[in-house]
């Protein structure tokens, strides 16, 4: 039997348990790792179907306020 983990699957787990921790808690040097974590799940995840699909919706969401804001 051989066991696989996705990296990403993996990462997104660590960052939803270090996202519950409380902010008060956390140093500088621990939010510069989330942020670097977040970084490298970002750059895992968008070649797939499901970061393209999140890129979409964030473009039409982001088209959405920039024409609502040139009215």
């Amino acid at each position: 039997m051989e066991l696989t983990i996705n990296v990403a699957v993996l990462l997104a787990v660590l960052i939803i348990l270090r996202l519950r921790r409380r902010t008060e808690a956390r140093s500088r040097k621990d939010e510069r790792l989330t942020v670097a974590i977040v970084l490298v799940f970002g750059i895992l995840i968008a070649p797939t179907a499901f970061g393209q699909s999140v890129l979409d919706v964030i473009g039409q969401v982001t088209e959405g306020i920039s024409d609502a804001g040139g009215r």
